[in-house]
């Protein structure tokens, strides 16, 4: 007589707090509108960075590099899963596009899944739509400011073999060379030695076709979104009208990075959390950047960050890359 199937156990969801007593969205988002170039922690706004609303840099077919990644994903998720290894603890730094950590989690069957984001809202919202998909995933949704020091809890009760970082593209893209490498090596701090990382680079482009993204209206400045404004007039008293206010992207080849900026439309004054801030005709607010790497540049970035490059996947035009690496 045949045996039933055994079904797995479903997992267990828990979350915890590591934002330090005191952290403000309100300081440091005023702490940016003071600066003499304006802008925003991209860091609270996780749509702003993982949806299509980013620059697209890919020409005339319109695919943002969080599509373009997201092809990647699925097409090699079994090799990815196979790079990483079983009984792996996998911790995502920015949940805001889980969706792409989902491709790999079926293949993987990780042990455990440590999505990681300054977001309350983000980190839950992976930690559902994963649990429904996944119901025997076990997930411990960590709150905290990934920018900084961070140590994570001990788990128990699973198998560990490995521990791995996934860094989605829409998380690295918003850092600069300089920036990144602290983020790397933080993800090196927190594999150890044996441990490993996935990590999604925009790969760079010619000039011209940077600029022709960005001059192109149904490409990054038209798609961007005024999000963030949108958030601030909601959660912290902001009377950012809209109408009086354009998104737009400009390319930086010097320094290999699409910058996403708002720009005011009239001399206005705006009002945030109580504080009154002026805007000339003309002036923009820094609100996003996608920074892009070469293949052998990123490599040799995270080699300094204590990985080494192990695998390497890419779409068929060039433009996005996967990196599998092993921290040494």
């Amino acid at each position: 007589m045949a045996q039933p199937q055994q079904r797995p156990a479903a997992g267990v969801v828990r979350f915890y707090n590591f934002l330090p007593a005191g952290a403000s969205f309100l300081g440091e988002v005023l702490a940016g509108l003071a600066r003499p170039q304006k802008t925003l922690p991209t860091k609270y706004f996780p749509h702003a960075q993982a949806t299509d609303s980013r620059a697209t840099l890919s020409g005339p077919s319109g695919a943002s590099p969080a599509g373009i990644e997201l092809s990647i994903m699925r097409e090699h998720a079994a090799a990815m899963a196979a790079f990483l290894g079983p009984d792996c603890q996998l911790i995502e730094l920015g949940c805001a596009a889980a969706r792409l950590a989902g491709t790999l989690i079926g293949p993987l069957q990780p042990s455990l899944y440590v999505p990681v984001d300054v977001s309350a809202e983000a980190t839950q919202a992976a930690a559902a739509g994963l649990a429904q998909t996944f119901p025997w995933l076990n997930i411990c949704g960590v709150w905290a400011d990934y920018t900084g020091p961070l140590v994570l809890p001990t788990f128990t009760g699973v198998p560990i073999n490995k521990k791995v970082v996934y860094l989605p593209g829409s998380t690295l893209g918003q850092f600069t060379p300089q920036e990144a490498t602290g983020l790397l090596q933080l993800a090196r701090r927190l594999v150890g030695a044996g441990g490993a990382l996935l990590v999604g680079v925009g790969l760079k482009k010619d000039r011209a076709s940077a600029q022709a993204a960005c001059n192109d209206p149904p490409g990054a400045a038209a798609a961007f979104k005024l999000d963030p404004l949108e958030r601030i007039n909601r959660e912290l008293g902001g009377d950012f009208q809209l109408r009086r206010f354009c998104p737009r992207a400009a390319y930086d080849a010097d320094r290999g990075w699409i910058a996403m900026y708002i720009e005011s439309l009239a001399s206005q004054f705006v009002h945030v959390g109580g504080v009154r801030l002026s805007f000339s005709q003309g002036e923009t607010l820094l609100a996003a950047i996608s920074c892009m790497h070469g293949v052998d540049e990123f490599r040799a970035l995270a080699q300094r960050a204590g990985f080494a490059p192990a695998q390497t996947w890419t779409d068929a035009a060039n433009r996005f890359s996967v990196h599998g690496m092993i921290a040494v």
